[in-house]
């Protein structure tokens, strides 16, 4: 691309990165001024800066943004003829095969729990604002936002002309409504989300202001985000009351670019296009089926005959993707994955029974259970179950932190980590536990969905070879194995997590005692906390959430990554690479392409 910049752009480029590198870390919120964060659209140099305090930013970012347009078309010669009759246009459909899971359960953002959801929800509900494929916030219902100096007031300017799906105007009520439904735990999974948030107030019909309780470096990407975020996807009260929970959770009335018109459990998810829609260029599509396929043969075999165009959900099965790359009907897209893998182990059952982690690592290495928790942790040969499994896409892992969270990424983690592989240690401490060369060792079951049965199948092999232990596959399709994790009824289970854009996301959402994924359902009385819980990281986890200056928080994010690293929360396995893969006939545009997403607003089908 150089080629296309004269000596005076590659001057104002290289100005340019001089100036988004040219920053106080220490600045509150991000280095940022206020009126640097406020909206509607994060400016050129905030985003240039935001990029370069992440890690994020290239020459090639930047030139890839200045390219000049290409020559304008040379006017065609005026000729009048009489108008033709034109056919109708057929109706532009997409069909989207969802893997890895038989049932979509439900699409009301205050019970979504998996990415596979909120992948289609995104395409219905709306928020304050949207991530970009820069992971930066832009205004969505949001046209503006102001933040206060000391970053606990914000106030939104809000889209005027709205309309839900079920032609209920949108304004700040609704927004408010939002809140005080996602704030009660009762009625939402993401109440965790709110915390910090004191209260929101409507001003008037369309500004709505947000009070916090300390400043928060997560707002606008964690909490207000439309699909990852959830906690304040904005839901229509008109609806609610008028379809109840149940039938909302099936087919949820937003604002989105599409509307919900079919949903049976167990079958396909319809969204048709919403006219209304307050963008008039958008969605080209008129209509998206989403179809479940739990197994990767039938869904290779869908996409490779046509019956569906498009792969989302959970990432297809690693063993297709070369043979998808080979098909010259199909386009994979690989990009940096947002999320983490990892095998969790219940502290309540024996060999790794657990019953206190709040102890120093040196302590915890005394106890039988927690000497089989780690051995197994320091057994798994990642780097063999990444190109393995994967087919060497991947990377290995040691906590929850991922690698496109570049600037909070902990390089140096996987040379530190207790976890770090070491067959001959891993061996010593389940000697220790009294297993000498497995010897003993109960049989445990390892539940992992269809999907991943050759990865299951590869770990089982990696423990046998390093440890002489045995472990069985208990394959369970999605929403089952989902039941069995928030219950923290199992010995081992394979899952993990994606659309983490925010450490907010691999930390809050996952290792503290009351975090959402961390065993919700379990029965209390026979379990205190559900797979990990240790006061020392619930209290780091709080402060770095509202920790806004940048090197602070990443030093007190990578501690709480050692922490539970070292303490072994889960085995962690890998971040896998975010794959999508359509056919040929799509035209799937590069602003749609965010990470842990299936944004369709802007996609067409020849």
């Amino acid at each position: 691309m150089s080629d296309k910049f004269d000596e005076r752009e590659k001057a104002r480029v290289r100005e340019e990165l001089a100036q988004a590198h040219d920053f106080d870390p220490a600045d509150p919120l991000f280095g940022l001024s206020k009126s640097d964060l406020s909206g509607p659209t994060l400016s050129r140099r905030s985003v240039l800066r935001l990029l370069a305090a992440a890690g994020l930013l290239t020459v090639g970012d930047v030139l890839a943004a200045c390219a000049p347009a290409g020559p304008p078309a040379a006017p065609a010669e005026e000729k009048i003829e009489a108008p033709e009759e034109k056919a109708p246009a057929a109706p532009m459909e997409l069909t989207a095969g969802w893997a890895g899971t038989d049932e979509i359960r439900t699409l009301d953002p205050a019970q979504i729990n998996q990415v596979l959801q909120f992948q289609i929800a995104s395409n219905v509900l709306s928020g304050l604002t949207h991530i970009n494929p820069e992971l930066t916030a832009e205004g969505d219902l949001a046209t503006d936002w102001e933040v206060t100096d000391d970053g606990l007031e914000w106030t939104f300017t809000l889209r005027e002309g709205v309309t839900f799906h079920n032609g209920d105007p949108f304004t700040a009520d609704d927004v408010v409504f939002t809140f005080n439904r996602s704030k009660d735990p009762e009625k939402s999974i993401h109440s965790g989300a709110l915390a910090n948030v004191n209260d929101v107030q409507k001003v008037d019909d369309f500004t709505v202001k947000l009070l916090l309780d300390q400043p928060q470096a997560s707002l606008l990407v964690k909490t207000l985000e439309r699909a990852s975020g959830r906690a304040m996807t904005i839901v229509s009260q008109g609806a609610l009351e008028e379809l109840g929970t149940e039938q909302y959770g099936l087919t949820p009335v937003g604002t989105g670019p599409f509307r919900a018109t079919e949903h049976q459990l167990g079958q396909s998810v319809v969204i048709e296009k919403f006219a209304d829609y307050y963008d008039p260029e958008r969605p080209k599509l008129d209509k998206v089926t989403f179809m479940p396929i739990p197994e990767p043969e039938p869904l290779a075999a869908a996409i490779e005959a046509g019956d569906i165009q498009l792969i989302g959900g959970n990432p297809p099965a690693a063993e297709l993707i070369d043979r998808f790359t080979a098909n010259t009907d199909l386009v994979v897209s690989e990009i940096t994955g947002p999320g983490f893998q990892a095998l969790w182990m219940s502290p309540w059952r024996e060999p790794f029974r657990v019953p206190d982690f709040n102890k120093p690592v040196e302590e915890l290495k005394q106890e039988n259970g927690f000497k089989v928790r780690l051995a197994i942790a320091k057994a798994m040969d990642r780097e063999d179950l990444i190109k393995r499994a994967l087919f060497s896409r991947g990377e290995p892992a040691f906590g929850s932190i991922n690698p496109a969270m570049r600037f909070f990424f902990d390089t140096a983690i996987n040379e530190t980590s207790e976890q770090r592989f070491d067959p001959e240690a891993a061996q010593q401490l389940l000697a220790d536990a009294g297993f000498p060369g497995g010897e003993g060792f109960p049989t445990l079951k390892l539940m992992i969905t269809p999907a991943g049965k050759r990865e299951g199948e590869i770990i089982v092999d990696i423990l046998k070879k390093n440890l002489n232990i045995t472990v069985e596959l208990d394959i369970k399709d999605w929403p089952v194995l989902i039941d069995h994790f928030d219950a923290v009824d199992f010995d081992l289970l394979r899952i993990g997590s994606g659309g983490d854009y925010d450490p907010d996301d691999g930390l809050v959402d996952w290792l503290r005692t009351e975090s959402k994924f961390n065993g919700p359902n379990r029965p209390t009385e026979e379990m205190p906390f559900g797979f990990f819980s240790d006061k020392e990281v619930d209290e780091l986890i709080n402060k770095q959430s509202v920790e806004t200056d940048l090197e602070k928080r990443k030093e007190l994010v990578q501690r709480v990554n050692e922490l539970v690293s070292n303490k072994v929360a889960a085995t962690f396995l890998f971040h896998p690479l975010d794959i999508l893969v359509y056919r040929k006939e799509v035209n799937y545009p590069d602003q749609s392409r965010i990470p842990g997403l299936v944004d369709l607003d802007r996609a067409t089908v020849e």
